[in-house]
């Protein structure tokens, strides 16, 4: 079949737009997400309904089989599935409510249950996918028993996953971004800086990542909720966790009753197990492949070449083992194990129905080629080369916005960064990478298509599209950071001016947000007291 090219027009735009503004103003995202993936359809067809709903069958085939099976995505909702039941299990030996108990002995403040999920998501960074799961699934039992909210949980995963991954070197994400680098630095004959040397020099560059962490701290430790936030968060303190008046979110079962001798290693077992099975899965994986083409092993080798998605599976496969040999030992009866595998699939299909018309959706704005057209529209203008990092923040903003993906925009994005750094003043050509990658992980964050935001919500366990709309506002304040500091980078020629052009940025912002959840937390409990 024969599609249309937008590459050149603003009508590229058009699915994208259609599915993001629909999912913020209905809070429908999967209606959100169909009318994107139909409006798309109808525009790469030139309106024919036969033809669309043939492009529409073969583009919801390829989900799951394209010549062969689709593991990329496939394994993912496998993963999905498997860690529904493993959290499930868990419920039921009782792992989760004795981790919960315990927990709140030992922190005993909000702020406290908030902090230390925050260092589990800075602890585990091999991968943003593993993160979001994993760190929900120890962390939720943690917020729960101090009244933290879903949203505001989900908030301290999603902005620990993408920010550490992307300044690690030793993660899944480090590794495919040092490759892009090394590819760009030969094509420009940069040869006093290797590869790895040009991702750890901008690691102080990449304004939006370190500070999108230093506000999940101060957001742990001052309880700072803003916007959104502050409803859920009021809620949370009166004892609903997440907006019931939608139903069960993804990732949680309320119909599973919990074994009353559950113990701490009911859960931590699993979960370390997970843990330790993934991440020797991703090197393992790594250097199979490093073997494969007679390269020496290397740890940052074995993390550019892993396979994340048979990793995970294999992982998954691990925990899934372990969790059910030790509730063997809490004696339940088949209807029980029936019962948790059921509802443990259950749990996850919402998340799962999301993720599938979103990778939909990525399929056909690729089609579009919006990315590109957001591409031609920077390289084709004249712009002064000190607004240049400024620029590639905010248009690599807006694709990862639009396509959902950081991983396709650093793709894009990065060797046209390079090419506009040769061609205006080579020096720039860290500035504007780290922009580049600031930028993708930006727009991540605020998409509602994005699949790391959508695996935050499931690990959280909350509505999606609270998620989307309680993190905005945090997103959006430390882009505001960030733009500040490219904009003082390009214009002084310093990454260092930058940096604290940025750091008073966020010290202001700080201020902001600690005056404003102050004053709404006043309100709130004037409400409370009122009603």
């Amino acid at each position: 079949m024969e599609l249309l090219s937008y590459s050149t027009s603003f009508l590229s735009l058009v699915a994208p737009a259609v599915a993001i503004i629909l999912a913020i103003l209905t809070r429908h995202v999967l209606l959100s997400l169909g009318a994107g993936i139909l409006a798309g359809a109808l525009l790469l067809t030139n309106f024919s309904v036969t033809s669309t709903f043939s492009y529409l069958i073969s583009s919801f085939t390829k989900v799951f089989w394209d010549d062969g099976l689709n593991t990329g995505s496939v394994f993912i909702l496998i993963f999905l599935v498997m860690l529904g039941i493993i959290t499930t299990l868990i419920d039921v030996s009782g792992g989760a409510k004795a981790f919960g108990d315990w927990a709140r002995k030992r922190v005993k403040t909000r702020q406290g249950s908030q902090l230390v999920t925050a260092l589990l998501g800075i602890i585990i960074f091999i991968d943003d996918y593993f993160n979001a799961l994993a760190v929900g699934n120890i962390g939720r039992p943690l917020t729960d028993s101090h009244g933290v909210s879903r949203a505001k949980l989900a908030y301290l995963i999603d902005s620990t996953a993408a920010p550490v991954c992307v300044i690690t070197p030793v993660s899944s994400w480090g590794a495919y971004i040092i490759a892009l680098i090394g590819s760009i630095l030969v094509a420009h004959e940069v040869t006093d800086v290797s590869a790895i040397g040009a991702f750890v020099s901008m690691v102080p560059m990449n304004l939006y990542a370190v500070f999108a962490l230093a506000l999940v701290f101060c957001t742990a430790t001052m309880d700072l909720n803003v916007g959104p936030m502050l409803t859920h968060e009021r809620r949370a303190r009166a004892g609903e966790l997440y907006d019931s008046r939608k139903g069960t979110p993804p990732g949680a079962s309320d119909t599973i009753n919990s074994h009353e001798k559950g113990t701490v290693a009911d859960l931590v077992i699993p979960v370390l197990t997970l843990v330790i099975a993934t991440t020797a899965s991703l090197i393992a994986t790594g250097a199979m492949a490093l073997q494969d083409a007679g390269t020496p092993f290397s740890i940052l080798g074995a993390f550019e070449n892993t396979n994340v998605v048979n990793s995970l599976v294999y992982g998954g496969l691990a925990g899934l083992l372990v969790t059910a040999v030790r509730m063997i030992g809490h004696n339940l009866d088949a209807s029980t194990w029936i019962k948790a595998v059921v509802e443990g699939t259950r749990s996850m299909l919402p998340a799962i129905y999301i993720l599938v018309l979103a990778w939909v959706l990525v399929d056909i704005i690729s089609a579009l080629e919006t990315g590109k057209f957001l591409a031609e529209l920077v390289s084709s203008s004249e712009i002064d080369p000190g607004y240049l990092p400024l620029i590639m923040f905010v248009v690599s903003g807006a694709m990862a916005f639009s396509t959902g993906t950081s991983w396709g925009t650093f793709g894009i994005m990065l060797p046209i960064a390079g090419d506009m750094a040769a061609a205006a003043d080579i020096a720039m050509i860290l500035p504007m990478l780290a922009a580049v990658l600031a930028g993708a992980v930006f727009g991540d964050h605020c998409s509602p298509i994005s699949d790391t935001t959508i695996l935050s919500s499931t690990g959280a366990s909350c509505h999606h599209i609270d998620h989307v709309t309680t993190q905005l506002p945090y997103a959006l304040g430390i882009a505001g950071v960030a733009m500040l500091g490219y904009l003082v980078m390009g214009l002084t020629d310093s990454s260092v001016m930058g940096f604290l052009a940025s750091g008073a940025g966020f010290v202001l912002l700080v201020l902001l947000f600690r005056k404003l959840s102050g004053n709404g937390l006043a309100k709130s409990a004037e409400n409370l007291v009122a009603e």
